[in-house]
């Protein structure tokens, strides 16, 4: 009870207190608002004032601009009308100029027409006078003057007739021995200038292995590699007992060396079997498309040929792989191109368009092998289609005689062929003759519907084809090969018997991802 009066004192105290505080606080930050309004109304009146300054400052700032904008156009202006007066002063002197050249001319013509006329009366007055003359000479010599013509013309000709035949005679005689002579001259000078290789291509190529134990892995379990490796490229591998070597063989220059490239790569790889068999073989293919784009080009530049079209370019490259009774197209083409070259040069001619004619003049035998046609035929549309030079055209098209040359150039390259042509063991007949026979073969295959496509193989002994399977079936495959069979008795003449192998092949292909 002692400390309850203490307690109440307090209490009230606290009560008294706390309103008063509370009013002082709320005095204290009324009047902090208000200081901060204040100073918040001067900034913006601050803010205002720095505007508008900046404001005026840019208004000035452009004005300037635009004055001086205006002095640049001025001055501009004025120069373009001092060059329009002196321009306008310039043609007004050429006019002038124009103007007393055109009196100048006009008095010349009129004194050309005097004198012109003053001509043609001394003319008449000539005239008039030889022909008095010929009245008088005609009653002295009382001939009339196509009679006096003819009597000297006769004199003349019995007096020269003897000397005229003895001298074409004689230059007849001496043209001919040095025609004879300096033909004779060039040829040997242009063959002794280009002498190339003639080694001639074969119908087998040859493999290295690094040792026999991998021609059991060529082969293949139950020989699926060796049968893929035949089928996909068309050439027969033969495995023998030659130690560390399998030989290729077929006819076409270009499948053998698709399959040497694609079993080199097999065996360097050293997994062998049909899916890396069929890898390699494209990979091989798509490396010969870039080696006959590099061997055009080399042909090219060895010859000195420049602006043929890519795909002529490619023609070229494509001739490495063909030949022509057992010589290389490609080699041959580079020395006509040469050999015309150089007799062009000799006899002055121009060495460019002989060259350029004698490298495509068998352009044709890159692609005798796909049309109908002769390769010469073949060769003039290609080079039309690409816009060659006529004359060069016409080269290319006479070089074995079909037409008759426009150009000297022309009988050049035909010069050039037959030199070309006619090096000793240049070319075998037997080769060609045997090459020609598997290519009716393969024709022959290829011409019925539903063939993908077909390879003579075993030396013409046997023609694998391989068929669409959707649209050749089981059944059909036997009617197909009896009618090639046929086709191939009525049509060709061979030794023996050949073998007709149909393949029909149906694949899947399907990837998990």
């Amino acid at each position: 009870m002692e400390f309850l009066p203490i307690i109440v004192a307090v209490l009230i105290s606290f009560a008294i207190a706390f309103p008063i505080g509370m009013a002082y606080r709320k005095k204290i930050a009324e009047s902090k608002i208000q200081g901060a309004e204040n100073e918040a109304k001067r900034l913006v009146e601050l803010a205002k004032i720095e505007a508008e300054n900046l404001k005026k400052e840019e208004i000035i700032k452009a004005k300037e601009e635009i004055m001086a904008s205006r002095k640049e156009l001025d001055q501009e202006i004025k120069e373009r009308r001092g060059e329009v007066q002196k321009q306008e002063t310039r043609l007004i002197q050429k006019e002038e100029n124009l103007d007393k050249r055109a009196e100048l001319f006009d008095k010349k013509e009129q004194d050309l027409d005097r004198e012109f006329q003053e001509v043609e009366k001394q003319k008449e007055n000539i005239a008039q006078a030889h022909e008095e003359q010929l009245k008088k000479l005609q009653e002295i010599s009382r001939l009339t003057k196509e009679e006096a013509k003819k009597q000297l013309l006769d004199a003349m000709e019995k007096e020269i007739s003897s000397e005229k035949a003895t001298l074409i005679r004689d230059l007849e005689q001496k043209a001919k021995e040095e025609s004879n002579k300096n033909a004779k001259e060039i040829l040997s000078y242009a063959i002794q200038k280009c002498a190339a290789d003639h080694s001639q291509e074969t119908t087998v190529s040859i493999v290295a292995l690094p040792n026999d134990d991998i021609k059991g892995r060529i082969i293949g379990r139950e020989g699926r590699n060796i049968k893929a490796l035949e089928t996909l490229t068309g050439v027969d591998l033969i495995i023998d007992d030659t130690p560390e070597a399998v030989v290729l063989s077929g006819f076409d220059p270009l499948r053998r060396e698709v399959a040497k490239i694609a079993l080199e790569k097999l065996i360097d790889d050293g997994r062998i079997h049909p899916s890396k068999i069929e890898e390699m073989v494209e990979k091989a293919k798509e490396e010969i498309e870039q080696t006959i784009k590099s061997e055009g080009e080399r042909a090219a530049m060895e010859t000195g040929v420049t602006g043929l079209h890519p795909d002529i370019i490619k023609l070229l490259g494509k001739l490495k792989y063909r030949t022509s009774y057992g010589q290389n197209v490609l080699n041959h083409s580079i020395e006509v191109s040469n050999l015309a070259r150089i007799m062009a040069e000799e006899l002055g001619l121009d060495p460019k368009r002989a060259k350029r004619a004698g490298l495509l003049h068998d352009i044709g035998k890159a692609l005798d092998h796909d049309m109908e046609g002769t390769h010469v035929q073949i060769g003039v549309d290609v080079l039309k289609k690409y816009k060659e030079n006529p004359l060069v055209i016409n080269a290319v098209e006479a070089h074995h005689g079909d037409v008759e040359p426009e150009t000297l150039e022309a009988v050049l390259v035909q010069a050039a062929d037959a030199i070309s042509a006619s090096r000793p063991g240049a070319r075998r007949e037997t080769l060609e003759a045997y090459i020609k026979r598997l290519e009716s073969l393969e024709a022959i295959a290829d011409s019925f519907e539903g063939v993908e496509k077909s390879f003579a193989i075993q030396a013409g002994r046997e023609v694998r084809i391989i068929v669409k399977p959707e649209k050749i079936n089981d059944d059909q495959m036997t009617v197909l090969a009896r009618d090639v069979s046929k086709r191939i008795e009525d049509e060709m003449d061979y030794p023996g018997q050949i073998k007709v192998n149909i393949i029909r092949e149906t694949r899947v292909i399907d990837y998990a991802k």
